[in-house]
C-alpha cells in the first residue's frame, strides 16, 4: 500500500483541532495526536514545522472556515447574524482554540498573525461597500465597519465562550432552548443596531 501523504497531513490536521481545542497549545500533546492520526511525530514536524506552527494553522484554518463562509452580510443582517449563530453552535472548537490563543499569547502576537488580518481587512471592506458607515468620510468609515464587525461576532461569540455563564444567567435547564431564544435576542439585538446604521 502506497503512502498518501496528503491523507496524512489531514488525518494529522483533524487530530490537531481536536487536541488543541481540549488542551490548548501547552497542554496538547505531539504524541497524542500523531496516535490520532495514524501517523508518527516526525510526519507532524515534517508536515507542519513545530507545535506551535501547527496550532497557529489550525486556528487560521478555523478562522478561515467562518471568514469565507459568507455569513454576514449586512444588508440581510438578521439572516446573516442567525447563519453566524448557527455556525459557531455547530463548530464550538473554533472558539475554544481563540480562547486558549488568547491565554496562552496573552495578547501578543499570534501565528500567522499578519495573513489572518488581511482576511479580516477584506470581511471589513465588504461591510463597507455593502454600505456601512456610509456617508462618512475615511478611515473613519473603515473604523465604523471594523467596530461592527467585532461587536456582531461578540454578540455571537459569547454565547459560546461561556456556556456556565449562560447557564447561571438564564437560569433555564433545557440548552435547546436557552440557545433558540439567545439566537432570537442576539437577531432583534443586531437588526435594532443595523438600524442605527442607516
Amino acid at each position: 500500500m502506497a503512502y498518501d501523504a496528503d491523507s496524512t497531513r489531514r488525518r494529522i490536521f483533524a487530530a490537531a483541532s481536536a487536541e488543541f481545542a481540549a488542551h490548548g497549545l501547552a497542554g496538547a500533546r505531539v504524541e497524542r495526536i500523531a496516535a490520532t492520526a495514524r501517523a508518527n511525530k516526525q510526519a507532524i514536524y515534517l508536515y507542519f514545522g513545530s507545535k506551535d506552527k501547527l496550532f497557529g494553522a489550525v486556528v487560521k484554518a478555523k478562522v478561515d472556515e467562518v471568514c469565507h463562509s459568507d455569513t454576514l452580510d449586512p444588508r440581510a443582517v438578521g439572516e446573516s447574524v442567525g447563519q453566524l449563530f448557527d455556525w459557531y453552535q455547530e463548530h464550538p472548537e473554533l472558539i475554544r482554540l481563540l480562547l486558549w490563543e488568547a491565554l496562552e499569547t496573552g495578547g501578543g502576537p499570534v501565528q500567522g498573525e499578519e495573513e489572518r488580518s488581511e482576511a479580516y481587512r477584506g470581511n471589513v471592506r465588504d461591510l463597507v461597500e455593502a454600505g456601512v458607515g456610509a456617508g462618512r468620510e475615511e478611515p473613519e468609515r473603515t473604523r465604523e465597519a471594523q467596530d461592527w464587525m467585532f461587536t456582531l461576532i461578540g454578540l455571537v461569540a459569547w454565547n459560546f465562550a461561556v456556556p456556565q455563564l449562560r447557564r447561571l444567567i438564564l437560569d433555564e435547564d433545557d440548552e435547546a432552548a436557552t440557545l433558540a431564544r439567545r439566537r432570537a435576542a442576539v437577531i432583534e439585538a443586531v437588526r435594532t443596531l443595523a438600524q442605527g446604521q442607516q
